[in-house]
């Protein structure tokens, strides 16, 4: 009996410790804004050398893959709300008018909000190298412009997945902004 409690106590700190590992941290900052991660949602490692300051993994059970949430942010030189909006729209390999784009530009506090999606097929891929084609998939995007320059924030997946993630996506974007 004296064993087994220190042996039973040891696995329950081992699987506290991987189990708040694997989700990763709660909340995380980019530039000035402090954002919640939904609890469903997993935080990913980040690759090195990479422009990303965070990234997280969205899943369910009928989603053939999981959905990728990437936080940028580049300083004052971010090249424009427009710009990026462009860019994001032709990440997609049918034209604007086919993907079903849309922008709204909300203000929540004193930020402005530029909310994006898209629907069609992605073009995923490292900017350089020849993109992979992902039919039936939806960009939901925000762009957060703050005092020291715009957060980007991307989510693609397959369109069901993104769509069923619009509401705690927004809800992370603005709840990092009060």
């Amino acid at each position: 009996m004296k064993l087994i409690r220190p042996a039973l106590l040891c696995l329950s700190a081992l699987w506290l410790v991987s189990t708040v590992h694997a989700a990763g941290p709660e909340t995380f900052k980019v530039s000035e804004f402090t954002f919640k991660r939904p609890a469903a949602w997993e935080s990913v490692g980040l690759p090195e050398g990479s422009m990303r300051k965070a990234q997280l993994k969205v899943t369910a059970k009928d989603a053939k893959e999981p959905g990728e949430v990437v936080f940028f942010f580049f300083g004052p030189q971010s090249g424009g709300t427009k710009a990026n909006v462009d860019r994001w729209f032709g990440q997609f390999e049918e034209g604007r008018d086919k993907i079903n784009a849309k922008t709204e530009e909300k203000t929540v506090g004193k930020v402005k909000v530029t909310y994006v999606s898209a629907e069609g097929t992605y073009k995923s891929g490292t900017p350089g190298t020849p993109p992979t084609l992902k039919p039936g998939f939806a960009l939901l995007g925000a762009i957060v412009e703050g005092e020291e320059g715009s957060v980007f924030v991307r989510l693609t997946g397959p369109a069901a997945l993104a769509k069923s993630a619009r509401a705690d996506f927004e809800k992370m974007i603005e709840g990092g902004l009060k």
